[in-house]
């Protein structure tokens, strides 16, 4: 559901002006513009990780002459990432690299980088994988994790949903190979990212949509009160309709989260009892308990029953403070970890 992928026609709009993207979807759509601009880029992926490590196997960035576009570490594994990187660009080859920063000399010795740790992992040249930016946009359009599985003689496959591209790419022998014969196999997931429908535009919404945009959520508001339209317009896309009929048409791939933040009784209500024929795993909604029960005292006993393994209410995390920037930063931290499974 990716701004992008998004359909336009009708009340729905993507928008132009939103805030930069961050996480995994900020690489993946670097890769897509850098294989649209004809950039040689490298993908950068962790293959597998021991220790204390910044980041888990699956993590990725994307390095070409000009920028890097996300992080593996906190920045002290970055410019020789950065240098192979360039060289497996120039090459169009698979380059390996592994950083082991467990050795209690090489700590003392003040060669390490303070974590203790290793990482393992494939750079590889995104020139030499064509189909690389079909399954990229599916991914956007959250049609399944980009599963990839490599093989240390330069094998690749890839699927994204039912779609699958493989290569056959030259590779040198991995530097923590025990001999020429022993072939490595790895199989990582890259998980799709997560989608959050905000129901209501009110003044949390200039706040919390650009934050979670930054951890790499899919963002799209649901609004057609004039007062709100700026603040909707933030998200990936905008839905200017009528929460029930936008619910009803089934637009959002599943599965998604959902905010009711409308500040408004009636169409919280309308949103309730949209949203309980086929609940999503997260329904957050704004107010205290009393207007919580007050609602679910109107709907009726089925939609009540179908809600309740789904509904945080009050939604967010009792961080402390007052006010909508407040209110906006314990949403992000609740949606986080739970739909992180924490």
């Amino acid at each position: 559901m990716s701004a992008d992928s998004m359909p336009t026609t009708g009340n729905t709009t993507a928008s132009s002006a939103v805030a930069t993207a961050g996480g995994q979807r900020a690489v993946i759509e670097a890769a897509m513009r850098a294989i649209d601009g004809g950039t040689a880029a490298t993908l950068a992926l962790v293959l597998e990780t021991s220790g204390s490590t910044y980041v888990c196997a699956g993590a990725i960035a994307l390095f070409d002459r000009h920028r890097q576009t996300g992080w593996l570490s906190g920045g002290c594994l970055e410019p020789e990432i950065a240098r192979r990187a360039a060289h497996a660009a120039a090459e169009r080859t698979i380059a390996w690299l592994e950083v082991d920063t467990r050795d209690d000399e090489a700590l003392f010795g003040g060669s390490a980088m303070g974590c203790r740790g290793r990482l393992r992992l494939a750079l590889l040249p995104l020139d030499s994988l064509p189909g690389w930016d079909t399954l990229a946009r599916l991914w956007l359009d959250c049609r399944g994790a980009i599963q990839l599985d490599l093989t240390s003689a330069g094998a690749i496959a890839c699927r994204v949903g039912e779609v699958e591209e493989s290569w056959q790419l030259s590779a040198g022998l991995p530097e923590w190979s025990a001999g020429p014969d022993q072939c490595g196999h790895w199989q990582v997931s890259i998980e799709a990212p997560a989608t959050v429908v905000m129901f209501g535009a009110g003044p949390e919404a200039p706040i919390l949509l650009p934050l979670l945009r930054s951890m790499g959520w899919l963002t799209a508001t649901v609004e057609c009160r004039q007062r709100w339209l700026d603040a909707a317009r933030l998200a990936d896309v905008l839905h200017q309709d009528a929460p029930a009929r936008i619910v009803d048409s089934g637009r959002f791939r599943e599965p998604f989260a959902a905010l009711i933040m409308h500040h408004n009784f009636e169409l919280d209500l309308e949103t309730l009892l949209a949203l309980s024929a086929r609940p999503p795993p997260f329904i957050g909604l704004l107010g205290p308990n009393r207007r919580r029960d007050d609602l679910f005292k109107l709907l009726p006993d089925a939609a009540r029953e179908r809600l309740r393994p789904h509904l945080h209410s009050p939604v967010g995390i009792d961080l402390g403070g007052r006010g909508p920037e407040a209110i906006a930063i314990s949403i992000a931290a609740q949606l986080q970890s739970k739909w992180h499974r924490r």
